[in-house]
């Protein structure tokens, strides 16, 4: 992607922040709803003139990274359940993947080191305002999906997670999700490394995904489940993702 072209799309990320004002301020406001509507029909015109399904996000050299890269969203699920798979060094932990696959599997760490993997110096943007650029690898979304098989009924991958969104309710756990062409899409990638070193827990260990062409909030930490749907309808708020119920754009492109 030509930086000329990632200018063009950051500056409407850019106005929207300024709309915005911060991620903790959207739940309750209609106008802001209202807002973020007419947004992402916006960016999804403005991504069809000027973009293409295969087009990368911009990725940058060893030298950019930043010397500290600021943890978005949860640092630390405090649950039983979560602390064990940290006291244990996430030895007992296993992506379970299921929904509408040939071959439901669970993968543990060291067999999604052993998938086809991506690493990818990029720029974390978040609809708060700031950015961070840092380096990631990961086992390419797209391989995991080869391997369990995609069933064709499937349009959505869900991405269920460890952390909640709002600690009051503990069970409502954070997700997200992609369709189907961007978490084909090269640069979507399910990272267990963070600057040359194993993802820490601030960070979203065990596994995070990156899908780079995206906003920061779709950036799903702590992941514990992959589910491959039709539709959103029984999931959460049927919007697509914990932010999403609350308003934002289910979108969320750059």
């Amino acid at each position: 992607m030509s930086k000329t072209r990632h200018l063009t799309r950051r500056g409407l990320l850019g106005a929207a922040a300024l709309m915005l004002g911060g991620c903790d301020r959207l739940a309750g406001s209609d106008q802001t709803r209202r807002v973020l509507a007419s947004a992402e029909t916006l960016t999804r015109s403005v991504h069809a003139l000027i973009g293409a399904p295969a087009a990368l996000a911009t990725e940058y050299a060893q030298a950019d990274i930043a010397p500290a890269f600021r943890a978005n969203g949860t640092t630390d699920p405090d649950t039983e359940e979560f602390q064990a798979l940290v006291d244990s060094n996430f030895a007992d932990w296993r992506l379970d993947v299921g929904g509408l696959v040939e071959r439901p599997a669970k993968f543990s760490l060291e067999a999604l080191r052993a998938l086809p993997s991506r690493t990818q110096i990029t720029r974390h943007d978040c609809v708060e305002g700031w950015s961070c650029i840092g380096k990631w690898q990961g086992a390419k979304l797209s391989a995991l999906l080869d391997a369990v098989g995609v069933k064709p009924a499937a349009r959505f991958v869900v991405f269920h997670c460890a952390d909640a969104l709002d600690r009051a309710d503990p069970d409502a756990k954070y997700y997200e999700s992609l369709d189907l062409a961007e978490a084909m899409h090269p640069q979507t990638i399910l990272a267990y490394e963070m600057n040359d070193s194993v993802l820490t827990v601030p960070h979203g260990a065990p596994l995070r995904l990156r899908a780079e062409r995206k906003l920061g909030y779709k950036m799903a930490k702590y992941i514990m489940r992959l589910e491959l749907v039709d539709s959103f309808d029984s999931i959460g708020g049927g919007k697509g993702g914990s932010w999403e119920d609350l308003g934002y754009d289910w979108y969320a492109g750059i």
